[in-house]
Protein backbone atom coordinates (compact mmCIF):
# COMPACT_ATOMS: atom_id res chain seq x y z
CA UNK A 1 0.00 0.00 0.00
CA UNK A 2 2.76 2.39 0.66
CA UNK A 3 4.41 1.98 -2.66
CA UNK A 4 0.96 2.28 -3.89
CA UNK A 5 0.41 5.54 -2.72
CA UNK A 6 3.57 6.82 -3.80
CA UNK A 7 3.36 6.26 -7.62
CA UNK A 8 -0.36 7.98 -6.92
CA UNK A 9 1.68 11.30 -5.96
CA UNK A 10 1.90 12.34 -9.09
CA UNK A 11 -1.33 12.29 -10.00
CA UNK A 12 -2.41 14.06 -6.71
CA UNK A 13 -0.15 16.79 -7.72
CA UNK A 14 -1.49 16.85 -10.99
CA UNK A 15 -4.92 17.40 -10.00
CA UNK A 16 -4.36 19.93 -7.43
CA UNK A 17 -2.17 22.19 -9.45
CA UNK A 18 -4.83 21.80 -12.01
CA UNK A 19 -7.57 23.30 -9.74
CA UNK A 20 -5.29 25.69 -8.44
CA UNK A 21 -3.66 27.31 -11.26
CA UNK A 22 -7.35 27.05 -13.26
CA UNK A 23 -8.35 28.80 -10.45
CA UNK A 24 -5.62 31.22 -10.56
CA UNK A 25 -5.64 32.26 -14.17
CA UNK A 26 -9.51 32.40 -14.33
CA UNK A 27 -10.04 34.85 -11.59
CA UNK A 28 -9.24 38.33 -9.93
CA UNK A 29 -7.69 38.28 -6.60
CA UNK A 30 -4.79 38.89 -4.35
CA UNK A 31 -2.69 35.95 -5.77
CA UNK A 32 -2.63 37.13 -9.19
CA UNK A 33 -2.52 41.13 -8.34
CA UNK A 34 -6.29 41.10 -8.91
CA UNK A 35 -5.80 39.69 -12.87
CA UNK A 36 -2.67 41.70 -13.47
CA UNK A 37 -0.06 39.15 -12.95
CA UNK A 38 -1.22 35.81 -15.11
CA UNK A 39 2.51 34.97 -15.77
CA UNK A 40 2.60 31.39 -17.73
CA UNK A 41 5.87 30.88 -16.48
CA UNK A 42 4.10 30.07 -13.04
CA UNK A 43 2.41 27.02 -14.74
CA UNK A 44 5.54 26.04 -16.70
CA UNK A 45 7.35 25.52 -13.52
CA UNK A 46 4.96 23.20 -11.71
CA UNK A 47 3.56 21.35 -15.38
CA UNK A 48 7.52 20.71 -16.81
CA UNK A 49 9.83 20.82 -13.71
CA UNK A 50 8.24 19.82 -10.59
CA UNK A 51 6.04 16.87 -11.94
CA UNK A 52 8.41 15.42 -13.96
CA UNK A 53 10.98 15.31 -10.76
CA UNK A 54 7.90 13.62 -8.62
CA UNK A 55 7.10 11.16 -11.89
CA UNK A 56 11.09 10.24 -11.58
CA UNK A 57 11.34 10.23 -7.50
CA UNK A 58 8.13 8.41 -6.58
CA UNK A 59 7.62 5.31 -9.94
CA UNK A 60 10.53 3.23 -9.78
CA UNK A 61 10.14 1.92 -13.15
CA UNK A 62 11.60 4.42 -15.58
CA UNK A 63 9.63 3.60 -18.34
CA UNK A 64 6.11 3.78 -16.31
CA UNK A 65 7.74 7.35 -15.31
CA UNK A 66 8.65 8.58 -19.06
CA UNK A 67 5.22 7.37 -20.00
CA UNK A 68 3.61 9.42 -17.43
CA UNK A 69 5.73 12.36 -17.97
CA UNK A 70 4.88 12.63 -21.43
CA UNK A 71 1.58 12.34 -20.54
CA UNK A 72 0.83 14.40 -17.63
CA UNK A 73 2.79 17.06 -19.32
CA UNK A 74 0.32 16.58 -22.31
CA UNK A 75 -2.38 17.36 -19.98
CA UNK A 76 -0.48 20.23 -18.51
CA UNK A 77 -0.20 21.68 -21.99
CA UNK A 78 -4.12 21.37 -22.66
CA UNK A 79 -4.83 22.56 -19.44
CA UNK A 80 -2.88 25.83 -20.15
CA UNK A 81 -4.44 26.47 -23.80
CA UNK A 82 -8.30 26.87 -21.93
CA UNK A 83 -6.90 28.82 -18.37
CA UNK A 84 -4.39 31.09 -19.55
CA UNK A 85 -5.31 34.17 -20.78
CA UNK A 86 -4.30 34.96 -24.90
CA UNK A 87 -2.41 38.40 -23.24
CA UNK A 88 -0.15 36.00 -21.30
CA UNK A 89 0.78 33.64 -23.94
CA UNK A 90 3.85 33.43 -25.27
CA UNK A 91 5.49 29.91 -25.13
CA UNK A 92 2.07 28.16 -24.94
CA UNK A 93 1.53 28.71 -28.56
CA UNK A 94 4.48 26.56 -29.33
CA UNK A 95 4.01 23.95 -27.03
CA UNK A 96 0.21 24.06 -28.00
CA UNK A 97 1.45 23.01 -31.42
CA UNK A 98 4.36 20.37 -30.12
CA UNK A 99 1.43 18.33 -27.90
CA UNK A 100 0.27 17.33 -30.82
CA UNK A 101 3.96 15.79 -32.13
CA UNK A 102 4.23 14.50 -28.25
CA UNK A 103 0.96 12.30 -28.93
CA UNK A 104 1.75 11.25 -31.82
CA UNK A 105 5.14 9.72 -30.71
CA UNK A 106 3.66 8.21 -27.73
CA UNK A 107 0.78 6.43 -29.80
CA UNK A 108 3.64 5.30 -32.07
CA UNK A 109 5.45 3.81 -28.89
CA UNK A 110 2.54 2.39 -27.52
CA UNK A 111 1.81 0.31 -30.79
CA UNK A 112 5.13 -0.59 -30.83
CA UNK A 113 4.43 -2.35 -27.68
CA UNK A 114 1.65 -3.82 -28.21
CA UNK A 115 3.03 -5.93 -31.46
CA UNK A 116 5.49 -6.72 -29.04
CA UNK A 117 3.34 -7.88 -26.47
CA UNK A 118 1.19 -9.88 -28.98
CA UNK A 119 3.91 -11.35 -30.74
CA UNK A 120 5.28 -12.84 -27.43
CA UNK A 121 2.37 -14.25 -25.98
CA UNK A 122 1.52 -16.16 -29.18
CA UNK A 123 5.02 -17.45 -28.88
CA UNK A 124 4.24 -18.84 -25.37
CA UNK A 125 0.91 -19.92 -26.36
CA UNK A 126 2.60 -21.89 -28.83
CA UNK A 127 5.14 -23.85 -26.16
CA UNK A 128 2.23 -24.37 -24.19
CA UNK A 129 3.46 -22.52 -21.53
CA UNK A 130 0.45 -21.48 -18.97
CA UNK A 131 -1.72 -19.25 -21.10
CA UNK A 132 -1.90 -16.87 -18.03
CA UNK A 133 2.01 -16.89 -17.83
CA UNK A 134 1.89 -16.35 -21.18
CA UNK A 135 -0.29 -13.37 -21.56
CA UNK A 136 0.97 -11.69 -18.25
CA UNK A 137 4.55 -12.01 -18.29
CA UNK A 138 5.36 -10.36 -21.61
CA UNK A 139 2.94 -7.25 -20.13
CA UNK A 140 4.67 -7.67 -17.01
CA UNK A 141 8.14 -7.55 -18.38
CA UNK A 142 7.27 -4.19 -20.54
CA UNK A 143 5.19 -2.49 -17.91
CA UNK A 144 6.39 -4.36 -14.51
CA UNK A 145 3.56 -5.55 -12.24
CA UNK A 146 0.96 -2.97 -11.36
CA UNK A 147 -2.50 -1.95 -11.91
CA UNK A 148 -1.42 -1.07 -15.48
CA UNK A 149 -0.32 -4.13 -16.06
CA UNK A 150 -3.04 -6.02 -14.95
CA UNK A 151 -5.47 -3.65 -16.84
CA UNK A 152 -3.55 -4.85 -20.06
CA UNK A 153 -3.15 -8.41 -19.00
CA UNK A 154 -6.99 -8.13 -18.73
CA UNK A 155 -7.65 -6.59 -21.96
CA UNK A 156 -5.11 -8.86 -23.87
CA UNK A 157 -6.94 -12.06 -22.51
CA UNK A 158 -9.67 -10.57 -24.18
CA UNK A 159 -8.69 -9.97 -27.53
CA UNK A 160 -6.52 -13.98 -27.04
CA UNK A 161 -9.62 -15.78 -26.35
CA UNK A 162 -11.96 -13.74 -29.01
CA UNK A 163 -9.25 -14.77 -31.36
CA UNK A 164 -6.62 -17.20 -30.26
CA UNK A 165 -9.24 -19.54 -28.29
CA UNK A 166 -8.31 -22.57 -30.20
CA UNK A 167 -4.69 -22.69 -29.14
CA UNK A 168 -5.47 -23.02 -25.48
CA UNK A 169 -5.73 -26.19 -23.75
CA UNK A 170 -7.02 -26.71 -19.97
CA UNK A 171 -4.24 -29.59 -19.44
CA UNK A 172 -1.60 -26.34 -20.12
CA UNK A 173 -3.18 -24.56 -17.04
CA UNK A 174 -0.87 -24.55 -13.55
CA UNK A 175 -2.95 -27.26 -11.69
CA UNK A 176 -3.05 -30.67 -10.19
CA UNK A 177 -7.39 -30.56 -10.48
CA UNK A 178 -9.14 -28.66 -12.43
CA UNK A 179 -12.66 -27.93 -12.23
CA UNK A 180 -15.23 -26.18 -14.85
CA UNK A 181 -17.88 -23.79 -14.18
CA UNK A 182 -19.52 -23.22 -17.30
CA UNK A 183 -21.80 -26.33 -17.51
CA UNK A 184 -23.78 -25.00 -13.83
CA UNK A 185 -27.20 -23.46 -14.94
CA UNK A 186 -26.48 -23.02 -17.92
CA UNK A 187 -24.12 -20.00 -17.66
CA UNK A 188 -22.31 -20.71 -20.91
CA UNK A 189 -25.74 -21.13 -22.72
CA UNK A 190 -26.84 -17.73 -20.78
CA UNK A 191 -23.87 -16.17 -22.71
CA UNK A 192 -24.77 -17.23 -26.11
CA UNK A 193 -28.35 -16.52 -25.75
CA UNK A 194 -26.78 -12.71 -25.01
CA UNK A 195 -24.16 -12.87 -28.04
CA UNK A 196 -27.28 -13.96 -30.54
CA UNK A 197 -29.83 -11.29 -29.16
CA UNK A 198 -26.94 -8.09 -29.53
CA UNK A 199 -26.03 -9.36 -32.79
CA UNK A 200 -29.82 -9.36 -33.69
CA UNK A 201 -30.79 -5.68 -32.14
CA UNK A 202 -27.43 -4.32 -33.84
CA UNK A 203 -28.64 -3.66 -37.27
CA UNK A 204 -31.77 -2.63 -36.25
CA UNK A 205 -30.35 0.08 -33.34
CA UNK A 206 -27.67 0.91 -36.09
CA UNK A 207 -30.28 2.41 -38.61
CA UNK A 208 -33.00 3.63 -36.06
CA UNK A 209 -30.23 6.17 -34.83
CA UNK A 210 -28.81 6.40 -38.30
CA UNK A 211 -32.85 8.04 -39.59
CA UNK A 212 -33.59 9.37 -35.94
CA UNK A 213 -30.53 10.77 -34.80
CA UNK A 214 -27.32 11.04 -36.39
CA UNK A 215 -25.38 9.14 -38.51
CA UNK A 216 -22.54 9.89 -36.42
CA UNK A 217 -23.97 8.80 -33.02
CA UNK A 218 -25.47 5.49 -35.56
CA UNK A 219 -21.64 4.52 -35.75
CA UNK A 220 -20.01 5.51 -32.23
CA UNK A 221 -23.38 3.36 -30.88
CA UNK A 222 -22.23 0.49 -33.33
CA UNK A 223 -18.62 0.73 -32.72
CA UNK A 224 -19.11 0.39 -28.84
CA UNK A 225 -21.62 -2.25 -29.16
CA UNK A 226 -18.72 -4.57 -31.26
CA UNK A 227 -16.56 -4.03 -28.57
CA UNK A 228 -18.63 -5.11 -25.86
CA UNK A 229 -19.58 -8.15 -27.90
CA UNK A 230 -15.65 -8.60 -28.40
CA UNK A 231 -15.93 -8.92 -23.96
CA UNK A 232 -18.72 -10.72 -24.43
CA UNK A 233 -17.46 -13.59 -26.80
CA UNK A 234 -13.83 -13.75 -25.14
CA UNK A 235 -15.96 -14.76 -21.78
CA UNK A 236 -18.49 -17.15 -23.59
CA UNK A 237 -15.10 -18.89 -24.92
CA UNK A 238 -12.79 -18.23 -21.42
CA UNK A 239 -15.09 -19.37 -19.26
CA UNK A 240 -15.46 -22.89 -20.66
CA UNK A 241 -11.39 -23.47 -20.83
CA UNK A 242 -9.96 -21.63 -18.40
CA UNK A 243 -10.37 -23.69 -15.00
CA UNK A 244 -10.85 -23.47 -10.90
CA UNK A 245 -7.25 -24.93 -10.27
CA UNK A 246 -6.77 -27.00 -6.91
CA UNK A 247 -2.78 -26.59 -6.05
CA UNK A 248 -0.69 -28.50 -2.80
CA UNK A 249 -1.07 -25.07 -1.47
CA UNK A 250 -3.50 -23.11 -3.03
CA UNK A 251 -6.59 -22.26 -5.55
CA UNK A 252 -6.81 -20.68 -8.50
CA UNK A 253 -9.80 -19.22 -9.34
CA UNK A 254 -9.67 -18.38 -13.08
CA UNK A 255 -13.50 -17.28 -14.32
CA UNK A 256 -14.22 -16.25 -17.56
CA UNK A 257 -11.87 -13.44 -19.01
CA UNK A 258 -10.76 -12.09 -15.07
CA UNK A 259 -7.90 -11.60 -13.71
CA UNK A 260 -7.01 -15.01 -12.11
CA UNK A 261 -7.11 -15.20 -7.76
CA UNK A 262 -5.41 -17.44 -5.98
CA UNK A 263 -6.56 -18.21 -2.68
CA UNK A 264 -4.12 -20.12 -0.16
CA UNK A 265 -5.03 -23.19 1.16
CA UNK A 266 -3.29 -21.84 4.66
CA UNK A 267 -5.79 -18.77 4.66
CA UNK A 268 -8.62 -20.67 4.44
CA UNK A 269 -11.16 -20.68 7.87
CA UNK A 270 -13.75 -22.94 6.25
CA UNK A 271 -15.25 -24.37 2.98
CA UNK A 272 -18.80 -25.61 2.66
CA UNK A 273 -21.54 -26.06 0.20
CA UNK A 274 -24.30 -22.80 -0.71
CA UNK A 275 -27.54 -22.68 -1.98
CA UNK A 276 -28.56 -18.93 -0.94
CA UNK A 277 -28.58 -16.03 -2.63
CA UNK A 278 -25.94 -13.75 -1.95
CA UNK A 279 -25.84 -10.12 -2.21
CA UNK A 280 -23.42 -7.49 -3.23
CA UNK A 281 -21.16 -6.87 -0.42
CA UNK A 282 -17.29 -5.09 -0.13
CA UNK A 283 -16.52 -8.47 1.90
CA UNK A 284 -17.75 -11.13 -0.69
CA UNK A 285 -16.59 -12.25 -3.57
CA UNK A 286 -19.01 -13.66 -6.58
CA UNK A 287 -17.30 -15.93 -9.11
CA UNK A 288 -20.96 -16.99 -10.61
CA UNK A 289 -22.75 -16.30 -13.88
CA UNK A 290 -26.14 -17.81 -13.36
CA UNK A 291 -28.12 -19.36 -9.96
CA UNK A 292 -26.89 -18.82 -6.82
CA UNK A 293 -23.03 -20.16 -5.85
CA UNK A 294 -22.73 -23.39 -4.37
CA UNK A 295 -19.57 -23.19 -2.81
CA UNK A 296 -18.51 -20.84 0.09
CA UNK A 297 -14.93 -20.08 0.83
CA UNK A 298 -14.51 -18.49 4.47
CA UNK A 299 -10.85 -16.74 5.35
CA UNK A 300 -9.33 -16.05 8.16
CA UNK A 301 -9.62 -12.32 7.51
CA UNK A 302 -13.54 -12.84 7.66
CA UNK A 303 -13.62 -12.26 3.32
CA UNK A 304 -16.46 -14.25 1.53
CA UNK A 305 -15.99 -15.97 -1.90
CA UNK A 306 -18.34 -17.52 -3.15
CA UNK A 307 -17.71 -19.98 -6.74
CA UNK A 308 -20.04 -21.68 -8.89
CA UNK A 309 -18.51 -25.11 -10.15
CA UNK A 310 -20.20 -28.41 -11.71
CA UNK A 311 -19.22 -30.45 -9.64
CA UNK A 312 -19.71 -28.70 -6.28
CA UNK A 313 -19.17 -32.10 -3.84
CA UNK A 314 -16.04 -33.40 -5.83
CA UNK A 315 -14.54 -29.92 -5.67
CA UNK A 316 -15.07 -30.03 -1.65
CA UNK A 317 -13.88 -33.50 -0.92
CA UNK A 318 -11.02 -32.23 -3.13
CA UNK A 319 -10.07 -29.01 -1.36
CA UNK A 320 -10.52 -31.00 2.18
CA UNK A 321 -8.04 -33.73 0.93
CA UNK A 322 -5.28 -30.94 0.47
CA UNK A 323 -5.75 -29.14 3.85
CA UNK A 324 -5.52 -32.20 5.53
CA UNK A 325 -2.41 -32.89 3.35
CA UNK A 326 -1.03 -29.00 4.65
CA UNK A 327 -2.11 -29.81 8.18
CA UNK A 328 -0.30 -33.15 8.29
CA UNK A 329 2.91 -31.36 6.85
CA UNK A 330 2.60 -28.44 9.20
CA UNK A 331 2.25 -31.30 11.99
Amino acid sequence: MQTLSKKNIPFIFLVVISFFWAFFYQSSNALNGYGEEKSEWLLLIDGFVVLPILCFWFIKDKKEAVIKTVAYSCLIILLGSFVIPESSKVVWPYLESLRYLAIAVFIVLEITTIFTVFFAIKASLNNEQDPDLAISKPIESVFGKGAISSLLSFEARVWTYALFSKKIRRQGFTGDSHFSCHKKDGAQSNQLGFILIILFELPVMHLLLHFLWSPFAANVTTALTLLGLVFFIAEYKAIAIRPISILPDSIIVRYGIWNPLRIALSEIAQVQPNSAFITRSSNVNRFNLAGNPNIEIKLNSGKLIYLGVDLPNEFLMTIEKYREKLLQQAV
